[in-house]
């Protein structure tokens, strides 16, 4: 287990000021069996007040209004998180958990991950779906490259194995692609993790009412360096920030994160 503390900080600037802002945020961990959240504070500028809710994947979200015109908003969350409490979630009742077994958005793979899939059939052992899962974790990290500003949030899987390179969010995709070849349920996860500047993401599989962390940027299973924020099918369905708004013109965004150890017990 490891006592992490986390810092995570995002700025929107707008070259027009935005009015009648509307906005969703999903940037809140939740404690679970592998982890336990602490201290948690939001800041919000404009401060305006917001409520809490939780989507339909059960991600912890805050919204609000901001009606005053303003040239920038800023979200900042800090807190601490013990983790590596288990190596993996139980299933919670009532988790809407068919819709993690079929291909979905930018998770859908193509012919080439296809062909690709089908090159690695005869090396996938013989097991349980987590340990094909981390089988196909480890060959993904072996035949994919990690290369910044090659992809975009729009990438969709089969467009960043075909190019070969990309970002956390592109392993992810791919690797949830590949699971749902193999017919295991597999489903995307947004984090921070020790030593990163920037949030991150991972996989979760689902094996006998066990969800198990697969970070494959890394070739890591997850368990005492990542705080978990959320899941859904793809990125899109953990979007840190969403908005509606009028004016704003064009939209400068910078995030900052920091995960720190503060203290290690055996």
């Amino acid at each position: 287990m490891k006592k992490l503390q986390f810092d995570y900080f995002m700025k929107i600037g707008y070259t027009v000021p935005a009015t009648e802002c509307h906005f969703t945020i999903k940037c809140m961990p939740c404690s679970n069996a592998r982890q336990v959240i602490s201290d948690l504070k939001i800041t919000l500028l404009p401060d305006k007040g917001y409520a809490e809710d939780t989507d339909s994947f059960g991600n912890k979200q805050i919204y609000g209004q901001i009606p005053e015109p303003h040239s920038e908003f800023s979200f900042h969350m800090t807190g601490n998180a013990a983790v590596g409490l288990s190596d993996f979630e139980q299933e919670e009742q009532g988790e809407i958990f068919p819709v993690y077994r079929y291909p979905h958005g930018m998770n859908c793979g193509g012919d080439n991950i296809m062909a690709y899939y089908r090159s690695l059939l005869g090396s996938l052992p013989e097991a349980s779906d987590y340990e094909k899962g981390v089988a196909l974790m480890h060959a993904l990290y072996r035949d994919f490259s990690y290369e910044k500003n090659c992809t975009d949030m729009n990438t969709t899987a089969e467009e960043a194995w075909t190019l070969g390179k990309g970002v956390c969010q592109d392993y992810a995709h791919i690797l949830i692609a590949l699971c749902h070849m193999a017919e295991i349920p597999a489903r995307y996860v947004t984090g921070m993790l020790i030593g990163e500047g920037y949030s991150h993401a991972w996989v979760e599989v689902y094996d006998k009412g066990k969800w198990y962390g697969l970070d494959p940027t890394n070739d890591l299973l997850v368990t005492d360096s990542h705080v978990r924020i959320g899941c859904g099918r793809d990125a899109r369905d953990c979007m840190i920030n969403r908005g509606v708004m009028l004016g704003g013109g064009t939209q400068t965004q910078a995030i900052s994160v920091s995960v720190l150890e503060n203290e290690k017990e055996d």
